[in-house]
């Protein structure tokens, strides 16, 4: 008979809190000695392979307002569709690619920046492949559990009608706000955390 683990259940969650910037990015607060850069800050290097891109991320709340104070985590796969984990077991990842960064939003505009390059695709459970995305992860005062979302690239049409993750959106009319429109070699991406503009969030 199983026994009882009560003494185990899980512990409530919590807001982040104003000391996520603190915590995680101690460079960006001005706090030095810590870490030679913030963890998750530089994800490419001179050897890195594939399109070399950025990310132009804001988060803005249900009134149309960036949030300040917010923590984004992103990963990816590289050019070739392969993780940098390792769990990954159809081949090795680009060794000169991170796969995952964090950037806190500016103070002033609500914007992260992150440099990257363009990953390819991965197959879904099933074999099917899915269009080329990034997850992201965020974190703000006042967000008590982290939101789970998708950026899509919006000149990928193509791979885009084929995914199957976008093809399990019921309202048609929320996929574009999983879409980054592209700006020569940026691409710019909103997170609506409320509103008309709501972004869809993921349960995992």
């Amino acid at each position: 008979m199983a026994q009882s683990l009560d003494r185990l259940k899980e512990s409530p969650s919590q807001t982040a809190g104003p000391y996520v910037h603190i915590g995680l990015t101690p460079n960006f607060c001005g706090i030095g000695g810590v870490y030679a850069s913030d963890l998750g800050s530089a994800m490419v290097n001179g050897e890195t392979r594939g399109e070399r891109i950025e990310l132009r991320i804001r988060v803005l709340d249900g009134t149309g307002t960036p949030l300040k104070d917010a923590l984004i985590e992103i990963w990816q796969a590289d050019a070739e569709g392969l993780y940098n984990s390792p769990a990954e077991l159809r081949g090795a990842a680009d060794p000169n690619f991170l796969g995952w960064g964090r950037q806190p939003t500016d103070m002033e505009t609500g914007v992260c920046l992150f440099q990257t390059i363009k990953p390819g695709r991965v197959p879904f459970r099933d074999g099917r492949l899915m269009a080329p995305h990034i997850t992201l992860w965020i974190v703000a005062r006042g967000i008590n559990l982290g939101l789970h979302t998708r950026l899509y690239f919006s000149d990928e049409e193509k791979a885009n009608d084929e995914d199957p993750i976008l093809a399990r959106i019921e309202h048609r009319l929320r996929v574009p706000t999983l879409i980054a429109e592209r700006q020569g070699d940026t691409y710019v991406f909103d997170v609506h955390l409320q509103g008309e503009k709501e972004t869809v969030f993921f349960d995992s």
